[in-house]
């Protein structure tokens, strides 16, 4: 197994810093009305890059107008609301961007185990982590598992050791198996694009756009039953 450390210089921990803030400034409004909500992947780990999102992911199905309403108090404005099923069998979400690579994401229907545990595989934190500065281990699209360190972190390959990454990051094998088989494919394939994605229009609610895909999406129906 080759296991590599990388050291972070002054740069990388205030971009880290700068988008853990952003982070908390989304995060915020949520946690005033007692919406669970995480950031996950890279801001998670500390790996980040200029082009890293700063998305916060509600793991339970919410109340879409009472997240929108939570951003309007806070005068975080909403640029764009989409509805993405990634393929026929997940759970379709809703996203709510504030900017470019910035915003919410949220499953419209409850989620699989193997759906909610992804997120762990990628590594998340929760608002108190963040305002902490915790760092939590997680696998990045380069299969790599990133373990933080006071320095930075240590890299190492995730094939061949599904079972033991799996172990340390406490999800189900299957979980780092399917991950696996998605970014080689993806590797070899480049990115497939989505199985459907609606843009809301500003007068329309989640609600109203799910109910309306349902009619003639079958795969949406079928998970919503």
């Amino acid at each position: 197994m080759d296991r590599v450390e990388v050291a972070y210089g002054e740069e990388h921990w205030c971009l880290l810093r700068s988008l853990r803030d952003e982070a908390v400034v989304l995060m915020r409004p949520l946690a005033s009305v007692h919406i669970e909500c995480f950031a996950y992947g890279s801001l998670a780990r500390g790996d980040v890059k200029p082009t890293s999102d700063v998305d916060i992911f509600i793991p339970n199905p919410p109340v879409p107008e009472l997240v929108e309403a939570a951003l309007d108090r806070s005068g975080i404005r909403v640029e764009e609301r989409e509805i993405v099923q990634a393929t026929p069998g997940y759970a379709a979400k809703g996203y709510i961007y504030t900017g470019e690579r910035r915003g919410y994401s949220f499953p419209l229907m409850r989620l699989l185990p193997a759906e909610r545990e992804f997120y762990d595989f990628a590594g998340s934190v929760d608002l108190s982590q963040l305002e902490s500065s915790v760092r939590i281990p997680g696998v990045d699209k380069r299969l790599m598992l990133i373990e933080p360190t006071p320095r930075g972190h240590v890299e190492s390959p995730i094939t061949g050791r599904e079972g033991e990454v799996a172990r340390f990051l406490g999800v189900d094998t299957r979980i780092v198996l399917e991950r696996v088989r998605t970014l080689r494919r993806r590797h070899v394939v480049g990115r497939t694009g989505v199985f459907m994605k609606h843009t809301l229009d500003p007068s329309e609610s989640f609600g109203e756009a799910l109910h309306k895909l349902s009619l003639r999406r079958p795969a949406i129906r079928k998970r919503m039953e």
